[in-house]
């Protein structure tokens, strides 16, 4: 079978075997966002067209393929969801070539009622829950908008987005902060003073402000001033999300996992790694129900 995790700015497919063990895989730049005029077939076809010439016929897909600017709109499951109610939502895609599934992302609301949604990333989690076991697990997938996903015996009950990659970015490229940074994050000492400010009284909108102001006082280097905002910004995101857990399971790329257990260190906390292609025994599995479905 194909998997494909497709999602706003690429697109990565992987060919699997008979028991999920990844062949071959490929990676494109042909995220949702650049393929024109909704010719998402096209797209498929010219990253996996061998695989298909070679007679290879069920593709199973997530990601933002599945959103409203994807190939097909499917509808979210709502969480408690597992396995089974993930099955139960996907979705088939009427294509020639091959019969083609895609996987519906999860939602649910907060305290307050307000809905949160997840595409792409709950595959991920059912590929890593072979690897967490029963009980309740904490799993933080780090990104562009990050994802505090709470588990239990297999299932996802709640989970809760920040978006802390993409405010960093925002900040960086378009603020007055961002005028004042002349490195990237590589500073770790700096890193970790703002992960600890992120502790303090005041609030993030106040403590952003300190970025400018330690800086026009010597405190604060200009090739040090990412890396403290960047601590500050994942700072605040830990403490919105904290649990009770004893644990945080990173799933994640090698290079994210290492920021956030630093972060996770500076508060105290513990962290572990998942397999970050997790994505393909999510798939894999989703692909074992489509026979029940």
């Amino acid at each position: 079978m194909i998997a494909v995790d497709w999602g706003t700015s690429s697109l990565r497919v992987y060919l699997l075997d008979s028991r999920g063990t990844i062949l071959d895989q490929l990676a494109s730049a042909s995220g949702i966002l650049s393929v024109e005029g909704g010719r998402f077939a096209g797209a498929l076809e010219a990253v996996a067209g061998d695989w298909l010439g070679a007679g290879e016929t069920q593709i199973v897909m997530s990601g933002m393929i599945g959103s409203r600017q994807g190939w097909l709109e499917v509808p979210y499951a709502a969480c408690p969801a597992g396995l089974d109610e993930i099955a139960a939502g996907m979705r088939k895609v009427a294509w020639n070539r091959a019969e083609v599934w895609i996987a519906p992302g999860i939602t649910c609301r907060d305290e307050a009622g307000v809905p949160d949604v997840i595409r792409g990333e709950e595959t991920q989690i059912l590929g890593s829950l072979d690897r967490l076991g029963a009980g309740r697990h904490t799993i933080c997938l780090p990104g562009t908008h990050s994802k505090w996903v709470e588990v239990e015996n297999g299932r996802i009950t709640r989970f809760s987005t920040h978006m802390t990659g993409e405010t960093f970015a925002v900040f960086k490229a378009h603020s007055l902060l961002g005028r004042m940074m002349k490195d990237g994050v590589t500073d770790q000492d700096a890193f970790a003073d703002g992960v600890r400010r992120s502790a303090d009284a005041g609030g993030l909108l106040h403590h952003l402000f300190g970025v400018r102001s330690r800086g026009l006082f010597g405190e604060l280097p200009d090739t040090a001033s990412a890396s403290y905002l960047s601590g500050l910004l994942i700072g605040h995101e830990i403490h919105a999300a904290r649990s009770a857990a004893r644990i945080v399971h990173l799933l994640c790329t090698p290079q994210l996992a290492e920021i956030y257990r630093q972060a996770l260190d500076a508060v105290g906390m513990q962290s572990s790694t998942l397999d970050s292609n997790a994505v393909t025994k999510g798939l894999f599995a989703l692909a074992s129900r489509l026979d029940k479905h």
